[in-house]
């Protein structure tokens, strides 16, 4: 199968970009300054180490990367609506896979519907899951949620030797999953650099997967998919690595450090946007609602730690 094109070269896309191109086929990865990527045949400033198989090309032309038939997504979620909106012409027919997990903070919408808004012509997916980059690129086993409305078609063209799909028609849940599970690594980060401890970190995990799925269900989602590799899978990843962006920012945040410059956090705008849409819709969202306190510096660690001990009783 070829006539696959990733927009985004970021380690994400370019991960993506080697395990297709390596699994056979013609991979078209696009890059806003590509650099010299296309010579080196390496991303050194995204995914240094790892060459690029002989099927992947490199190209600034984004006419040429449209033209493939299947379009993987993987910019920044807050870029995304405003990139399809601009280039919506080029877009017009094709499936487009969104990659990057979030929920955008000027309109509430996640990737599908920033799709459909954008591009009612063309075929809207979301690829989510437990995944690093570094570890796609090195040829690990990883195992990812893909989600559409036919699923099955972009599946069988999207697996790899390393990158094992599982299908869904769920894409409410698969996107949610993604997005809300970067709001409790942050706060997970926080917990362990704020030296709180391990019981803490897996007590806001679990109880951060419950509003996850309190969330994900008032808006339409089956609890089933977040008990899945998109949301219970995603979450353990992100919550228990320093290989995680977003925890390593709760973490350095927790230490009273300041994160690292240049690095897309998702879960920050993710928190804010969910935040607003829980209050709108009624949905108690106690450690989204804390993130965006703590992110903001409208309250301390310590303040977060005591709101949230103070909170009611109640049944599990």
């Amino acid at each position: 199968m070829s006539g696959v094109s990733i927009i985004g070269a970021g380690a994400f896309g370019t991960a993506l970009a080697i395990s297709l191109a390596r699994d056979g086929r013609d991979v078209t990865l696009w890059a806003r300054d590509p650099g010299d990527m296309a010579e080196r045949r390496e991303n050194a400033r995204r995914l240094p180490g790892f060459r690029f198989p002989d099927a992947v090309t490199v190209t600034a032309d984004l006419a040429v990367a449209a033209k493939a038939p299947i379009i993987l997504l993987a910019l920044p979620l807050q870029q995304t609506a405003a990139f399809l909106e601009t280039h919506a012409a080029l877009f017009a027919a094709q499936a487009l896979v969104c990659c990057a997990k979030g929920i955008d903070i000027a309109t509430g919408r996640g990737p599908a519907e920033i799709i459909r808004t954008a591009c009612p012509g063309a075929t809207p997916a979301v690829l989510s899951g437990p995944s690093f980059a570094v570890d796609i690129a090195a040829g690990l086993p990883t195992a990812l949620t893909l989600a559409a409305d036919e699923p099955e078609p972009l599946q069988y063209a999207l697996s790899t030797a390393n990158i094992r799909l599982y299908r869904s028609t769920d894409m409410i849940g698969v996107e949610l999953g993604g997005a809300l599970k970067n709001v409790v690594a942050i706060a997970s980060g926080i917990a362990i650099g704020a030296g709180l401890g391990e019981s803490a970190r897996a007590a806001l995990m679990t109880r951060g997967y419950a509003e996850m799925t309190r969330f994900a269900q008032a808006h339409g989602a089956q609890a089933e998919t977040l008990a899945g590799l998109s949301g219970f899978g995603d979450l353990t990843l992100t919550c228990t690595s320093e290989k995680s962006r977003n925890f390593a920012f709760g973490l350095a945040l927790g230490r009273g450090e300041a994160g690292a410059d240049g690095v897309t956090i998702e879960g920050k705008a993710t928190a804010i946007a969910v935040s607003n849409v829980a209050k709108n819709a009624g949905v108690d969202m106690p450690i989204a609602n804390l993130v965006v306190a703590l992110v903001s510096g409208a309250v301390t660690v310590k303040d977060a730690v005591e709101i949230l001990l103070s909170r009611p009783l109640k049944e599990e």
